[in-house]
């Protein structure tokens, strides 16, 4: 099998995948509230769990999953629900932000640091849930990628789109923890919380509406 012949095939899903990735969105809403309410290491941890996201739907396109829920309307619907719903619940938690106090023990508790694992399934749930990820990697499969590349080689291209999304909200993750920065809105982190809590509710909206 040589790799080369698919160079041109990758370059076109590289490009298509980083636009998509680049986008706002739920991943890019839950890395900013992680990122400023609790901590670099809590926002990495979630950028790793989005980034394994993307697995769950290459895996859907390769078995065939995907083109099933995207062509029947019950799994769309009901998925819909399911990821709005987490969205929401995501919404709801940011709306319920309150300031810090440096001498209240329980606002400063309110931001610290998630567990990895519970870091990771935020992430993990809020990319895999995302139905419209689904339909995305769906018509990736189908229309970018010919249906005479080995499964061997859509696998590669699957892990190479699940290690970039990661190292893409690992960065923003940084970024956004940068400590003249972080600083300079640590103590509006309330603020900016509600803000994307308004922000997930209304993707969560618009999800299950569309």
């Amino acid at each position: 099998m040589q790799l080369s012949l698919y160079y041109g095939e990758f370059i076109t899903i590289a490009l298509v995948h980083f636009l998509a990735v680049a986008s706002p969105g739920p991943d890019f809403a839950v890395i900013v509230k992680q990122s400023l309410t609790r901590g670099r290491q809590t926002a990495l941890y979630t950028s790793v769990g989005i980034g394994s996201g993307i697995l769950l739907h290459v895996t859907y396109s390769l078995v065939g999953i995907g083109l099933l829920i995207a062509s029947d309307p019950l799994y769309f619907t009901v998925l819909s629900y399911i990821a709005g719903l987490y969205l929401f619940y995501l919404g709801i938690q940011g709306l319920r932000a309150k300031p810090m106090s440096a001498g209240n023990k329980q606002d400063l508790a309110q931001h610290k640091p998630q567990s990895p694992g519970k870091a990771f399934l935020t992430g993990f749930l809020v990319n895999g849930l995302n139905i419209k990820a689904t339909l995305f990697f769906v018509s990736l499969f189908s229309i970018v990628i010919s249906p005479e590349t080995p499964t061997l080689v859509q696998s590669v291209y699957g892990v190479y789109m699940a290690l970039a999304t990661a190292i893409w909200f690992s960065f923003l993750s940084y970024m956004m923890t940068m400590d003249n920065f972080r600083q300079k809105l640590l103590t509006k982190a309330h603020v900016i919380d509600r803000f994307m809590g308004v922000v997930l509710i209304a993707l969560a909206i618009k999800l299950v509406l569309s």
